[in-house]
């Protein structure tokens, strides 16, 4: 049988979702292609809805922002991009994807390309929640998000790396859970699966370095499904560590330093600096330079501790990220985890509570808060020098001028979308609360657990920027998808598939 029934039983376990165990349609005559199509198309009516209303939504960003809209951090992309080397502050994995788009000479390009990866993940939480034998309903819900969100559609028309590092977190978590398929194939994992989980998760490091505690979490997860047997997690181990470690030998040729960024302890500097008490922490001298007499309550958010020359430790001889620059802060970090762990975890807690808010308030500053807004006018050109080589650099990429333009009607449509459809932030918090609590009702007890690998995905993007740099609104989004597929696991059907036949229902 081929056309739709072949696919449909590729990507949703094996069996036609709507024939049930044993069912005499499975040894039915094959039909004509044209009314497998029309069924199949009506079983998914709603999400191929919601998939052509999100491709509308998309298409009209297109037409209203041209070539795309810009961030800070853009610009040292495209620089990596133009003159392949590791980055001290990001790894360099979306300049690479940059890279490989440069032959087109268009930024357009770009934002369609990220535009798909975003509908992308769409479909994949919708097969996979079908797959598991999540409700149509359900799996439909699951997908909304990653598909209609103005904020994410918005992201996806940034030049940052977060749509390209939520896809490869949503398909290795998507190739994790596959293969528990009731009445499927067998639930163990083989070894091209747990390479291929490997190897996007080693991509999705190197795109964004909040990715690497997702190894650890991965490879317990095989290790529990498989019953203790560590085959399919030494692979997927290998196989992320490989490219890591080879990015990580790149980056110690180029920069004398061991690792894959050369701002941890920078980061975790500014972290600390929304609590850090010196008079509690007694630094020694060579710390005290980085104190901050001002109370907490009257301090800055902490990226300004990074870029603001304000900072103590910008105003330091030399470059933020040196070798020395890097390894002092961190030293102070370390410090004043120590001193007041109480208060670290207060600041992770706080700052982890904004992912929840009923309504958007502003944060870090306007400025930042602008740039995840479509404008009504262009943005102005960058000011700081290291974006402005940025600039020049993009130019040369675009081989024309950058500034985005503006072309209405279309970019008032978005502006208006986008003020009555973002997903708040409360709803974030349900939907990441709604698996745990139905796993503590009892008539949940027995269900598949396969909801947890994606929800604890969930939750390590969210509690991971708060823990070690700050809260940002766009660190949230990456995280949307998995939540919503672990909620959508939750009210998967029952598997009839191991009862014995005679107490089959």
């Amino acid at each position: 049988m081929f056309g739709w029934a072949r696919l449909r039983r590729r990507f949703l376990g094996g069996r036609d979702p709507l024939d049930g165990h044993g069912s005499p349609r499975e040894h039915a005559p094959p039909e004509g292609r044209g009314p497998l199509l029309a069924r199949g198309a009506r079983e998914h009516r709603w999400f191929l809805g919601l998939l052509a209303a999100g491709a509308a939504l998309r298409l009209v960003t297109v037409l209203g922002y041209r070539p795309a809209l810009w961030f800070p951090d853009s610009y040292t992309y495209v620089v990596t991009a133009m003159r392949p080397r590791p980055d001290l502050v990001r790894p360099a994995g979306y300049s690479m994807f940059l890279r490989l788009l440069q032959p087109f000479h268009d930024f357009a390009v770009v934002t369609v390309a990220q535009h798909l990866i975003g509908l992308l993940v769409g479909v994949l939480v919708y097969l996979t929640a079908r797959r598991l034998r999540a409700p149509g309903w359900a799996a439909t819900l699951a997908s909304a998000p990653s598909l209609l969100d103005a904020y994410q559609i918005e992201l996806e028309h940034l030049l940052v790396s977060d749509t390209l590092f939520t896809v490869l977190v949503v398909a290795a978590a998507c190739l994790a859970v596959r293969g528990l398929t009731p009445g499927g194939p067998g639930s163990r994992t083989g070894w091209r699966t747990a390479a291929g989980i490997g190897l996007l998760l080693a991509a999705a490091t190197l795109t964004r370095t909040v990715g690497l505690p997702l190894v650890a979490l991965f490879a317990c997860w095989l290790i529990l499904r498989e019953r203790g047997r560590v085959r399919a997690a030494g692979i997927m181990l290998i196989a992320a560590t490989v490219p890591i470690l080879g990015y990580g030998a790149w980056f110690h040729a180029t920069t004398q330093r061991i690792g894959i960024v050369g701002a941890n302890g920078v980061f975790l500097y500014a972290k600390t600096m929304t609590f850090a008490d010196c008079g509690v922490m007694r630094p020694p001298p060579d710390l005290a330079v980085l104190c901050d007499p001002r109370p907490p309550a009257l301090r800055p958010p902490a990226q300004e501790y990074v870029w603001s020359q304000e900072s103590p430790l910008v105003r330091l001889p030399g470059i933020t990220f040196t070798r020395e620059s890097d390894a002092l802060a961190g030293r102070f970090a370390s410090l004043a985890i120590r001193s007041q762990p109480l208060d670290y975890l207060g600041s992770v807690a706080s700052e982890l509570s904004r992912s929840f808010t009923v309504g958007r308030p502003v944060y870090p500053d306007q400025e930042i808060y602008d740039y995840y807004r479509f404008p009504a006018t262009p943005p102005p050109p960058p000011g700081r020098y290291p974006a402005t080589v940025g600039a020049q650099a993009a130019e040369r990429y675009q081989r024309g001028p950058i500034s985005t333009r503006i072309v209405e009607p279309y970019a008032g449509w978005m502006r208006t979308y986008q003020g009555v459809a973002g997903l708040p932030g409360a709803a974030v918090l349900v939907i990441l609360l709604l698996p745990p609590a139905a796993a503590c009702v009892r008539r949940f007890r027995s269900a598949s657990t396969a909801w947890a690998l994606p929800w604890s995905v969930a939750a390590v993007l969210l509690v991971m920027p708060p823990a070690v740099a700050e809260f940002d609104y766009r660190y949230v989004l990456p995280a949307v998808p998995a939540a919503c597929l672990a909620a959508a696991l939750i009210v998967r059907k029952p598997n009839f598939s191991n009862i014995p036949l005679n107490v089959r229902i």
